[in-house]
């Protein structure tokens, strides 16, 4: 294992440029979460994929965000191998609802996943503020680093 990274869009809910996100990503993992080595694909799915997978893994209802398998044997600072899925319509969904747009949403669904791959846990109180603020440290940089608006192919955003 050492860098690959695979992303697949099975979604036409919006337009993606899959560039600028795989940019983003491998950014995310190299950069900004030091991992060495990494396998990784990130699926963006719609409503009706999220809920499949919701329900056949999770037996948990309807869609969701994001959804992480992990198949690391063991959790190591270095190395990350796994899926993450994020689901578009939940990002368009939460963005209306927090009053922000769904290009940060999906970020942060990708970085919320990664750092699960990491070891981070949101189970309890305080382990879900810690990944928190993480998660919301990680998403600042990389609003910072990168337009995320452009992540929308159709977007025309001045230079």
């Amino acid at each position: 294992m050492s860098g690959e990274l695979s992303l697949l869009n099975h979604q036409r809910v919006r337009p993606l440029n899959r560039r600028l996100f795989r940019d983003l990503i491998l950014e995310l993992l190299t950069e900004l979460s030091h991992a060495k080595d990494f396998d990784l694909t990130v699926h963006v799915v719609n409503a009706r994929e999220m809920t499949r997978l919701n329900e056949t893994h999770l037996q948990h209802g309807g869609s969701t965000d994001v959804i992480t398998f992990d198949y690391a044997e063991a959790v190591s600072a270095d190395a990350l191998m796994g899926e993450i899925f994020v689901c578009m319509d939940e990002a368009l969904i939460q963005a209306a609802r927090f009053k922000t747009t769904w290009q940060t949403e999906l970020v942060r669904y990708v970085v919320h996943g990664t750092l699960h791959l990491r070891g981070y846990d949101d189970t309890r109180p305080i382990a879900r503020r810690k990944m928190k603020r993480e998660e919301n440290r990680l998403v600042n940089e990389l609003n910072r680093r990168f337009r995320l608006r452009k992540l929308d192919s159709k977007t025309k955003v001045a230079t």
